[in-house]
């Protein structure tokens, strides 16, 4: 089982209250994956099709692109469920965290 995160999450994730130490123990133990232009140009598409803007919303549709282009089953952990289901629609189980 693929156990990733995407390069972006990383970022968005840190702030000024966050142990970097702690923070790249738990990075260590998952699959970070990069942005690729593959990537890039299937979040495009997902925002297209769900009629969302770039500038909003780009983050989600990677790590929607990102889980989307693995096979097998795709479950996402998100604080985002509603925009994330937008985007991924049944192609993907949204967990809300």
């Amino acid at each position: 089982m693929l156990v990733a995160v995407s390069d972006l999450t990383l970022i968005e994730a840190w702030h000024d209250k966050v142990l970097m130490d702690r923070f790249r123990w738990y990075v260590s133990r998952l699959q970070v994956l990069p942005v690729t232009e593959s990537i890039t140009w299937s979040a495009i598409g997902l925002l297209r099709d769900a009629g969302l803007h770039g500038h909003k919303y780009a983050i989600d549709a990677v790590v929607a692109a990102t889980a989307l282009g693995h096979r097998g089953p795709r479950i996402i952990l998100t604080s985002d469920s509603d925009d994330m289901l937008g985007l991924c629609g049944s192609r993907a189980h949204i967990e809300a965290v």
